[in-house]
């Protein structure tokens, strides 16, 4: 396995976090900012090491991402990685929401990702019904403590991937974050949204 290039960084982090999408070279090459003969060669070479599975509709070849579990320590990895190099504003809140203990998957998104002062701190927070309450109360808490508000966006694993599958835009919107914590809960909702 050769050193993960931003490129390819971005490439994966693309088809994993748009389940909603069928990517092809062209359009991936796109919205990645690449040429398409560089999204082409990044996809081969994943398709190669069988991190991603091709298919072929119409004269268009889709990727995504192969379900085998080297693919997904592979994408687990770049997931982290991707909140490793946030800025020092996310860390700090990735920090910060890894104290929640009853949610499964955690993901910032929105103003935070964008902007050095945002108004609050926008959060995916996918648990069950049975510790959804204590989930909301750890919230509270932490809302009495910090600075920024924590603005939480509650799902199930089921809701989530029901709402992806519906294409819900707020929903679409919240999964293009950055992962906090569950790495493999993310990449258990990416396989079951892209079934058919």
């Amino acid at each position: 396995m050769k050193e993960i290039t931003k490129a390819e960084m971005d490439v994966v982090l693309k088809l994993v976090k748009s389940p909603e999408v069928d990517y092809n070279a062209n359009n991936l090459a796109k919205v990645v900012g690449i040429t398409a003969m560089g999204a082409l060669k990044i996809l081969k070479r994943l398709e190669s090491e069988s991190i991603l599975k091709s298919k072929k509709i119409g004269k268009a070849i889709i990727y995504r991402v192969n379900q085998e579990s080297y693919a997904r320590r592979y994408i687990g990895l770049i997931l982290s990685r991707e909140s490793l190099y946030a800025n020092p504003l996310v860390k700090r809140w990735i920090g910060e929401v890894k104290k929640i203990k009853n949610a499964d998957l955690i993901i910032l998104f929105g103003s935070v990702l964008e902007k050095s002062n945002p108004n609050d701190i926008d959060l995916l927070l996918v648990t069950d019904q049975k510790r959804f309450p204590k989930l909301q109360e750890e919230i509270k808490e932490l809302n009495k403590i910090n600075i920024k508000k924590l603005h939480p966006l509650y799902q199930t694993y089921n809701d989530l991937i029901k709402n992806i599958k519906k294409r819900d835009k707020p929903l679409l919107n919240a999964i293009k974050g950055i992962v906090g914590r569950g790495e493999e809960k993310f990449l258990d909702i990416y396989h079951e949204s892209r079934k058919e």
